[in-house]
């Protein structure tokens, strides 16, 4: 079976809220997950979105799969490179703030 994929790097979000988001759409149809995305109120599922249409976009114009009949077959969400920033505590101290990125792989293929 064929299948096609997009990857996003380095998006300014924690891997753990934005694997929220990959488990609603895990397994659906395009339609049922893009529509999943667009009315979830999570900040992941717009940046998740993008990636699913551009994972759809290549099966569409490199593999001349139609839309209606792909499926998601595999979303992952991986830690990327922390930003270690830090904020002033009481007595001279520092607090660490982690910024974390994320790393995100949609796969589709033919139902």
């Amino acid at each position: 079976m064929d299948s096609a994929k997009a990857i996003s790097k380095y998006v300014r979000i924690s891997p753990r809220k934005a694997r929220l988001a990959a488990d609603l759409i895990r397994g659906l149809s395009i339609a049922e997950a893009s529509f999943q995305l667009a009315h979830c109120q999570l900040k992941a599922g717009g940046l998740l979105k993008k990636t699913l249409d551009s994972a759809v976009a290549n099966a569409e114009t490199q593999l001349e799969l139609r839309r209606e009949n792909l499926i998601v077959a595999e979303v992952r969400v991986d830690a990327g490179p922390v930003l270690k920033r830090a904020k002033p505590k009481n007595k001279g101290g520092r607090h660490p703030i982690m910024k974390r990125t994320s790393h995100f792989t949609v796969k589709v293929k033919e139902a």
